[in-house]
C-alpha cells in the first residue's frame, strides 16, 4: 500500500513541479520529483509534504521532515533535519532552508557542509547561488572529529565568510583563523585551499622540517604549480643557516608516455663557492608497431651531495637510453648507458662509463626436426675515456648464436632434455697491448638432461614433488683469448645450476666437459604453507680461471649450492642460499626473511662473503640489515631500521621513526645516523619532521582511521 501511495504522489509531483525546458542544462538536469508519506494541497494553493520527504534533481537528493511548495512563486520551504546531497561528495545538513524548485539557490540555517566524507563546515547561515557557489558565514572548518562535550577539535578554522566554488572545487576564506586546541595561532585576511574532492591545484604542499648534524636546522615548503591537466611543476626551497637549496620536480604526462625530471640547485657551507645539484630523469614513450622507448638520466654534481641532502643511496648513477618491443617469439632491446661513479676510490677514466648494447633473439618452432630453435643476435661495445694502454682499453664485441632444445617424455616418466648449439664471436680490443687487435671464435655446445620427477599427495591434501636431474654438458671454445671485462663477477645459484655456461656475459664461455646434477624438492601444503630447497653441484674435467672463490665454481668441482625457500600465505617469506666448499665450510650465505603480523611486520637480510683478491675484498664481508615497524595503536606507528657490519663489529646506518595518524591530521617523526665516511662523505645525522592536515586534498587516510571521542 506505502509504494503504492509513494508512486502516486510521485506522479503527482512531477505535474506540480514542471520545469523551465527552455536552457540546455535544466533539459539535461530533467524535472524534479517529490516523494512523501503523504501530501495535500492548503486552500492558497501550497503544496505540502511531510513524513519521509525526499527531493530529487539531477544528481541532488533532498531528505527533510516536512517540505511546503509555492507553485506561483516557485520556492520550497524546507523544515528539518534536512540532509542535502550532491553526487556523493557534497552533504549538506540544516535546520531549516528556504529553495527554490531546482534545489540550486536558497537559504539554509544551522547548516553544515561535509565534503567527501572528510572536511565539514559549519555554520549558522548558508546561501546557495546558482547551483555552483555555497557561502558560509561565521564558519568553523576542521577534519577533526567534534565530540558533543564541548571540547575544541585539535585544529580548526574559523572565517567570517568562506566561499566555496563547485565548479573550480575551492574554498575562498575572508578574515580567518588557524586555531589549535581553540587557542588562535595564525590570522589570514584572505585564503585559497582545494576541496577534498580536488585531484591537483596551484599551492602550498605540506612543508617540512629537516636537521642535520651538517646542515642545520632547515625548513622545505614545497609549491605546486599544475600547468593543465597533464603537466604540473613542484618547486620546493630548502632553507637553512648552511645552505640555500630549491628543488624542483616537472611531469608531463602525453598521450603515448611520460616524462619526470627531477633537481636542486645548491649554495652551502659545505663546498663553498660552488654551485651544487644533481638532475634525475625518466620517462618513456610507446612507438609504432609496439616498439617502446625508455630513458633515464642520473647526475650529480659531486661524490657527496646526494648523501648530504638524505636522497638516494647510491654509489653509481647510470643514464640509459633504450629502445625495445617484446613479442611472443622475438625479443628485441637496443640501449646506451652512462655510467657515473661515486666511489672515491673509483678513477672514472678507467672504467667503461660509456656502454652499448643491442640484443635480438628469435623463436622458431620446425616441425620437420621438432623442438625449438633460437637464434640470438648481441652487439656490445664499452669504451673507457683513458688513452692508457691496458687501463685504458676499449672492446667491440658482436655475437651470434644458434642453438636447438627439444625434450621427450620416455617410458615410467622419465624426462629428457637435449640442447645444440653454436655461439660465433667477433672482438675488436683497443688500447691493450696484451691482446690481439681483431678475435673470432667459435663454440660449438651440446648437453643432455634426465630428470625424474615424483609427485605424491598426502592424506593432509598436500602436495610433493621430487625431481632428482643430471645433465652432461660439452662445449669448446676455438680462437684466441679475449679480456674479461664483462663477466668479473659470477653468482651460482638455482637459476645457472643447469646451464651450460654460467658466466653472465657472452664474453666468457665455459669450456670443456661438465658434469651437474642436483635435487629439487617442493611441498604445497593445503592451508598457504610452500615449502622447497634445491641441492646441486657441477663438475668439471679442467678448471676455469675466469671463476673466482667466491663464485663457489672454481676448481674442477664447485661448492655444493643449498638453498631453500619457506612461504607461509602471504604473511611469511623465508629464503636461504649458501655455497658449501669441499670441507662443507661457507664460502658464501645469504638469508633474507619477511613477516608480516596483525599489528607488526619485520624484513631482514643477512650476507655473508669470503676474502676474495679478485673480487677486490681483502677480508670478509658479514653484514644484516633489518627494517621493521610495529602498529603501537590505532593512530600510532612505530619503525626502525639497521644495518650493521658484523666484521667491523660496528652499525653504519641506524634509524627511528615514529608517526601519529588521526582523521585530520598526521605527524612524522625521524632521526637517522649514518656512521660511515669517505674523503667526501662524513658520519651525519638527519632529523626530519612533518605535520599534515587531513582534509584539503584528496586522501583516502582518514576513512581508515576510527574517529573516537574517549
Amino acid at each position: 500500500m506505502r509504494r503504492l501511495i509513494i508512486a502516486t504522489l510521485a506522479a503527482f509531483a512531477l505535474l506540480a513541479l514542471p520545469l523551465n525546458a527552455q536552457t540546455s542544462d535544466e533539459e539535461e538536469q530533467g524535472p524534479a520529483v517529490l516523494v512523501a508519506d503523504s501530501v495535500y494541497i492548503t486552500p492558497d494553493r501550497t503544496l505540502v509534504a511531510e513524513g519521509n520527504v525526499e527531493a530529487l534533481q539531477g544528481e541532488t537528493r533532498l531528505r527533510a521532515s516536512r517540505i511546503s511548495f509555492d507553485q506561483r512563486a516557485g520556492t520550497l520551504t524546507v523544515e528539518g533535519p534536512i540532509r542535502l546531497d550532491q553526487g556523493g561528495s557534497i552533504t549538506i545538513l540544516a535546520s531549516y532552508a528556504e529553495l527554490d524548485r531546482d534545489l540550486q539557490n536558497g537559504l539554509l540555517t544551522g547548516a553544515r557542509m561535509v565534503m567527501d566524507q572528510q572536511l565539514q563546515l559549519a555554520s549558522l547561515q548558508m546561501t546557495r547561488v546558482g547551483g555552483r557557489y555555497t557561502q558560509l558565514y561565521k564558519t568553523a572548518v576542521t577534519s577533526c572529529h567534534v565530540c558533543d562535550d564541548g571540547r575544541p577539535p585539535l585544529w580548526q578554522i574559523r572565517a567570517r565568510k568562506i566561499t566555496h566554488d563547485q565548479e573550480e572545487q575551492q574554498l575562498y576564506f575572508e578574515d580567518a583563523q588557524f586555531l589549535i586546541l581553540d587557542v588562535p595561532v595564525l590570522y589570514f585576511p584572505g585564503m585559497r585551499l582545494p576541496d577534498p574532492t580536488l585531484n591537483r591545484a596551484t599551492g602550498f604542499l605540506v612543508p617540512s622540517v629537516r636537521t642535520t648534524s651538517q646542515l642545520g636546522t632547515g625548513v622545505r615548503v614545497p609549491y605546486f604549480f599544475r600547468l593543465g591537466d597533464h603537466a604540473d611543476l613542484t618547486l620546493a626551497p630548502y632553507l637553512s643557516s648552511k645552505t640555500s637549496t630549491l628543488d624542483s620536480r616537472s611531469r608531463q604526462a602525453f598521450r603515448t608516455g611520460r616524462i619526470t625530471l627531477e633537481g636542486a640547485h645548491t649554495r652551502d657551507d659545505l663546498v663553498p663557492g660552488e654551485a651544487r645539484g644533481y638532475l634525475f630523469g625518466s620517462g618513456y614513450f610507446e612507438l609504432t608497431r609496439g616498439y617502446r622507448l625508455d630513458f633515464s638520466l642520473q647526475t650529480a654534481s659531486d661524490n657527496a651531495y646526494l648523501v648530504d641532502y638524505g636522497l638516494d643511496d647510491l654509489d653509481r648513477l647510470q643514464s640509459e637510453v633504450s629502445v625495445s618491443r617484446y613479442k611472443h617469439n622475438a625479443a628485441f632491446r637496443t640501449r646506451l648507458i652512462y655510467y657515473d661513479s661515486l666511489r672515491d676510490t673509483d678513477d672514472d677514466s678507467l672504467l667503461p662509463t660509456l656502454v652499448f648494447d643491442s640484443t635480438l633473439e628469435r623463436r622458431y618452432f620446425p616441425r620437420a626436426i621438432g623442438g625449438e630453435l633460437r637464434l640470438g643476435i648481441d652487439l656490445h661495445q664499452h669504451n673507457r675515456t683513458s688513452n692508457l694502454d691496458i687501463l685504458g682499453r676499449d672492446i667491440g664485441r658482436a655475437t651470434a648464436d644458434l642453438s636447438w632444445l627439444r625434450s621427450w617424455i620416455l617410458p615410467g616418466g622419465l624426462r629428457a632434455d637435449g640442447e645444440l648449439g653454436l655461439a660465433g664471436d667477433v672482438f675488436r680490443i683497443e688500447q691493450d697491448s696484451n691482446f690481439e687487435g681483431n678475435v673470432a671464435r667459435a663454440t660449438p655446445r651440446a648437453g643432455f638432461r634426465l630428470s625424474y620427477p615424483l609427485l605424491r599427495t598426502e592424506g593432509s591434501g598436500a602436495t610433493q614433488l621430487l625431481e632428482p636431474v643430471v645433465q652432461i654438458g660439452w662445449s669448446e671454445i676455438h680462437g684466441s683469448d679475449v679480456p674479461n671485462d664483462e663477466s668479473t663477477f659470477v653468482e651460482f645459484d638455482r637459476g645457472n645450476l643447469l646451464s651450460l655456461s654460467r658466466f653472465p656475459a657472452e664474453d666468457r664461455r665455459e669450456d670443456g666437459q661438465v658434469v651437474a646434477y642436483g635435487i629439487n624438492w617442493a611441498r604445497y601444503g593445503v592451508q598457504g604453507w610452500e615449502t622447497s630447497a634445491t641441492l646441486g653441484q657441477v663438475w668439471r674435467d679442467t678448471a676455469d680461471p675466469d671463476f673466482t672463490k667466491t663464485s663457489g665454481l672454481s676448481g674442477t668441482s664447485s661448492d655444493v649450492l643449498v638453498a631453500a625457500q619457506l612461504r607461509y600465505d602471504r604473511k611469511l617469506a623465508l629464503t636461504a642460499r649458501m655455497l658449501l666448499d669441499g670441507a662443507f665450510s661457507f664460502s658464501k650465505a645469504e638469508l633474507r626473511g619477511d613477516w608480516t603480523g596483525n599489528r607488526a611486520q619485520l624484513s631482514g637480510t643477512y650476507l655473508w662473503l669470503g676474502p676474495d683478491a679478485a673480487e677486490s675484498r681483502s677480508q670478509e664481508l658479514s653484514e644484516i640489515y633489518l627494517n621493521g615497524g610495529y602498529d603501537i595503536s590505532p593512530s600510532w606507528e612505530a619503525s626502525a631500521n639497521l644495518r650493521y657490519d658484523v666484521s667491523d663489529d660496528r652499525a653504519t646506518r641506524a634509524g627511528v621513526g615514529l608517526v601519529y595518524r588521526n582523521e585530520c591530521v598526521t605527524v612524522d617523526l625521524s632521526v637517522n645516523r649514518r656512521f660511515t665516511s669517505s674523503t667526501s662523505i662524513e658520519p651525519t645525522t638527519d632529523f626530519g619532521f612533518t605535520i599534515a592536515l587531513s582534509g584539503f586534498s584528496v586522501d583516502a587516510g582518514p576513512e581508515t582511521y576510527r574517529r573516537s571521542c574517549s
